[in-house]
């Protein structure tokens, strides 16, 4: 994930400089793998792993994390977000599919699309991320700065005025903006219009039928959210990466859609300001559930190796706005909705572990016992190997599996489908060939044995078997490890 050190800023203004910032991610957040200097700016490329995928894929993610885990002010954006007063709306949002779990949708009339601003599009750029227009990029601003995808249909394209989020059809196609027809089938899901047509690949990729153009005046602007086994199953099989899928395919809070789409129509109305807004239609099946965690300052403790007091753990919770309740270093948190990571009390450990810094986790050697366990089995192999070896016999490996046993495999490409049951057909096989040789080899006599498992329906055994030693005596003597 790129972040930009001046988009940082807009939220944490008393962030450190960029080269005290880097160590602040390597110590306590996440690895950074790159630093580039961009003109007056300077863009780090941060390795965000899974687990916290779903908060830190955005400026302001990243920026609450700096502000609680540096305990400096975090700037708020949302009071200088400037919306009109909307007006009632008309549009239809219909879920047909549980993998969709929250749909935020609303009209956007008197638009007009052109070129963004000079600070839309240096935003952008400074990501990798390349100018369209001004609502394709608003969309795009959103999805960079809070994480949430957003997406934006030209309205009157949109047959109904309705959307409906649906599994798609066996044989369906769709076009997605700047790729190739692409066939669906019913592990998908779509977003189609009030007469069935797909608009867009659910939370991956939208499609030609209700794309943008310079004459679109009227468009839907949607911010949801989608299950993410789903998102990243339909990404692979139609091999689509976008932005979104990234997203999506982490799994984000339902709790973030209607900030995405606060946040895209503040963008837009700066943008176009002589659009008419009409009201949100929010449809949200099943709330995420509230969840709250508990743990003890002696078990974190324990799970870090060092001591850690109950005044540092109320510090860091206050410094990250948790809601809990302590008694006699027992804590219990709410956890905040976005933050999906936090599941069970280890989590926590590891939390507090990185935000006061893992070098205070000083390194002590394990106290071991070095006498070594005798290995019951090892010696008696070895044993029994000496011995032999000793007499003069040859050891040989034969093959385990036969076409006859008492345990059969269950998969096997050759037509030997079960374990071998005794030792004394391989070693027989063996003494064959070695007595048919035996004049190259200039021996007499040939003496081989092996030692190894024996697989009966009782279980294993490992079992020693050797011949009598005369070439052309064929008696092969096997018994079980424990009885040489």
């Amino acid at each position: 994930m790129k972040i930009s050190f001046n988009w940082l800023k807009w939220y944490i203004p008393d962030a450190p400089e960029a080269d005290k910032l880097t160590d602040v991610f390597n110590y306590h957040l996440c690895e950074v793998e790159s630093v580039e200097k961009k003109a007056d700016d300077y863009i780090f490329d941060l390795n965000i792993l899974p687990n916290r995928a779903h908060d830190l894929l955005s400026h302001l993610g990243v920026a609450r994390e700096l502000a609680s885990l540096l305990n400096i002010p975090f700037v708020d954006p949302r009071p200088k977000y400037k919306i009109p007063e909307s007006k009632l709306t008309n549009l239809k949002i219909e879920i047909q599919t549980p993998k969709c779990r929250r749909h935020v949708g609303r009209i956007v009339r008197n638009i007009k699309v052109g070129p963004s601003p000079d600070w839309v599009v240096k935003h952008l750029e400074s990501v990798g991320q390349r100018s369209i227009n001004n609502i394709v990029d608003a969309t795009n601003i959103v999805t960079f700065d809070c994480g949430q995808p957003t997406h934006a249909f030209d309205m009157d394209k949109v047959k109904g005025l309705k959307l409906v989020i649906r599994q798609a059809k066996k044989g369906e196609k769709i076009t997605p903006l700047g790729g190739k027809e692409k066939i669906l089938d019913e592990t998908m899901m779509v977003i189609a219009d009030g007469e069935g047509n797909p608009l867009d690949v659910a939370g991956i990729k939208g499609g030609k039928n209700a794309e943008l153009t310079e004459s679109t005046t009227n468009i839907i602007l949607e911010s949801d959210n989608f299950n993410p086994v789903s998102i990243r199953k339909t990404a692979q099989a139609l091999n689509i990466v976008t932005d979104a899928k990234k997203r999506f395919e982490n799994d984000l809070s339902p709790e973030l859609g209607p900030y995405g789409m606060l946040e895209l129509s503040a963008l837009i109305f700066e943008m176009c300001p002589e659009a008419v807004f009409e009201d949100i239609v929010d449809v949200y099946p099943t709330k995420q559930a509230e969840r709250k965690l508990s743990f003890s300052v002696t078990r974190i403790s324990s799970i870090l190796g060092v001591k850690v007091f109950v005044e540092d753990i109320k510090d860091i919770l206050q410094r990250y706005n948790f809601q809990y309740t302590e008694n006699a270093g027992k804590f219990e948190i709410v956890v905040p909705p976005m933050r999906l990571d936090l599941v069970i009390e280890e989590d926590m450990a590891e939390e507090i572990g990185r935000i006061m810094g893992y070098d205070k986790v000083k390194g002590e050697l394990p106290k071991i016992s070095f006498q070594p366990k005798p290995n019951e089995i090892y010696n008696k192999i070895l044993y029994a190997r000496h011995k032999l070896l000793a007499d003069g016999y040859s050891e040989v490996m034969t093959y385990t599996f036969c076409d006859k046993g008492e345990v059969e495999v269950l998969q096997n490409a050759s037509d030997k489908k079960f374990l071998r049951t005794n030792l004394s057909d391989g070693l027989r096989e063996s003494l064959k060939l070695n007595k048919i040789n035996a004049p190259l080899l200039g021996v007499e006599d040939v003496k081989i044995f092996e030692i190894g498992t024996i697989f009966l329906k009782s279980g294993e055994e490992i079992h020693v078997a050797y011949n009598e030693g005369v070439i052309d005596n064929m008696k092969i003597i096997e018994k079980n490890l424990n009885e040489y």
